[in-house]
């Protein structure tokens, strides 16, 4: 009763916009909240451990004495420790991607982000108090934070399957870049948040941010235009005719088979798979590297590790409106589309990666650095929309695939920067994780453009029944015959 009440009263504040453009707005914000929980440990652990080298975070004494600062409590985490805490996320967010796909597609993506957000706000809150109890309970926090961010992304396909006219789609995948803002906004303010207070509060701000998010996420989102609470009825109808039939009315049964031995789909995992990569190795990687090689000290490495990011989210949505420029117009087709502009979302920032190997002036390495991922915003009309083209019924299942796969790097970059760098943290050591990640952008995109496609698969709509076995009967007859 009171949550129809509530309802009612923002559909007076709202309903004079577009309620697709608020369910994009939405899906932005949850996407920012979503990279909050991800990344603010990537500079709290920073001031959460032992330093190995004093002289990088620290101050002194009125006797002039070399002291650590105070940010909190601190932990002798070893180097592999470590890196083992910043990819325990990936771990839990991978084993839930392909479960959290499967209750997207049978609930709907509106009450798994309610819920995800709604335990986060939790996890998140009580994160001091699990590293006070020891390495274990803080993996294990880091660890059901993943796990509940999972299905986050295929929900937010489902949803823009649902929502997304054919002409705004590329609009709709920029909303995506809200992960990329997320970051933005969350390393600076954690950086500085931990100089000024202390590193806890880089727990308790995004534990807040995700519990106001989550209330407006219940409130102003559904599953579908015609379910929505306050959508005008020539909106609806626009959006179902734009629609058309590429998205079935009903839920039609998923084609495991048919996906998972799709050339075209396999070409796009692989490619997604690159691009996280990439995306995750700097989220990680980023603040160590400038804290620790180029010395910057934390709200300096904070607002610098964000850059990258802002450049990717003004890239990505230039990029999300040059691709719907270029389809209305039919300059090009949708598969042209999708891997001519792969040499900016991944071979760029590969060869990027790969100067950076020349490099040794620190603030050029932050240029090049933010050069890198900033291209990488143009996967808004590349890898991102492309599960969307390939198969718009089952988009949230087959972004939940690529994701799953795609997720990997989240745990394995930081344990291969821990080998390259165990024994130091020269550019000598940093130059052998940037060929590895220049390789891994590059190649995954020419097998893209050999084998990927934008064309609207067969299986995207399964036959009937009926109709299923009357095309055996057919294919039997003229077998035999």
């Amino acid at each position: 009763m009171v949550s129809q009440v509530v309802a009612k009263a923002m559909g007076k504040i709202l309903g004079r916009l577009p309620v697709r453009l608020n369910v994009g707005v939405m899906i932005f914000l949850s996407c920012m909240t979503s990279y909050m929980l991800r990344v603010n440990f990537s500079i709290a652990i920073l001031a959460m451990v032992v330093p190995s080298s004093p002289s990088l975070l620290n101050g002194t004494d009125i006797t002039g004495v070399l002291t650590v600062k105070d940010y909190g409590p601190r932990y002798h985490w070893s180097s592999s420790q470590q890196g083992l805490l910043l990819g325990s996320y990936f771990w839990g967010y991978l084993i839930s991607a392909l479960p959290g796909t499967w209750l997207v597609e049978k609930y709907g993506g509106k009450i798994l982000i309610t819920t995800s957000f709604a335990l986060s706000v939790v996890v998140t809150a009580l994160a001091p108090l699990f590293a006070s109890w020891g390495f274990y309970a803080m993996y294990i926090s880091r660890f059901i934070t993943g796990f509940l961010s999972g299905p986050h992304y295929a929900a937010f396909h489902n949803i823009i399957s649902k929502w997304a006219p054919p002409e705004e789609k590329g609009k709709f995948m920029g909303s995506l870049m809200g992960g990329t803002f997320g970051t933005v906004i969350t390393l600076p303010i954690v950086g500085l948040l931990i100089e000024n207070v202390s590193w806890a509060t880089g727990f308790y701000i995004p534990a807040v941010v995700t519990g106001i998010i989550c209330l407006l996420w219940h409130l102003i989102v559904a599953d579908k235009p015609n379910v929505h609470s306050f959508i005008k009825p020539e909106e609806k109808d626009y959006i179902e005719k734009a629609l058309g039939t590429s998205v079935s009315k009903e839920k039609p049964k998923p084609p495991i088979r048919q996906i998972l031995t799709s050339i075209p789909f396999i070409a796009l995992v692989i490619l997604h798979f690159s691009n996280l990569w990439g995306l995750f190795f700097l989220m990680t990687a980023a603040p160590k590297f400038m804290n620790v090689v180029l010395n910057f000290n934390l709200s300096q490495s904070g607002f610098l590790s964000a850059l990258p990011y802002l450049a990717r989210l003004t890239c990505g949505i230039l990029f999300g409106y040059i691709g719907d420029f270029v389809r209305n117009r039919k300059w090009l087709s949708v598969t042209n589309i999708r891997k001519v502009f792969t040499i900016f979302s991944h071979i760029l920032p590969g060869l990027f990666l790969a100067l950076l190997c020349f490099i040794t002036e620190p603030y050029a390495c932050v240029a090049v650095i933010t050069a890198s991922l900033g291209f990488n915003g143009a996967v808004s009309i590349t890898n991102l929309q492309n599960s969307h083209d390939l198969a718009p019924n089952f988009a949230g299942l087959l972004y939940g695939i690529m994701n799953f796969v795609g997720t990997t790097p989240g745990f394995i970059s930081p344990i291969i920067v821990s080998y390259f760098t165990e024994d130091g943290n020269t550019m000598a050591e940093w130059s052998n994780v940037f060929i590895v990640g220049c390789v891994i952008y590059v190649l995954p995109a020419l097998i893209y453009m050999m084998l990927g496609s934008g064309e609207t698969q067969p299986w995207n709509e399964p036959l009937p029944e009926g109709e299923k076995n009357k095309d055996k009967q057919q294919n039997s007859s003229e077998k035999t015959a």
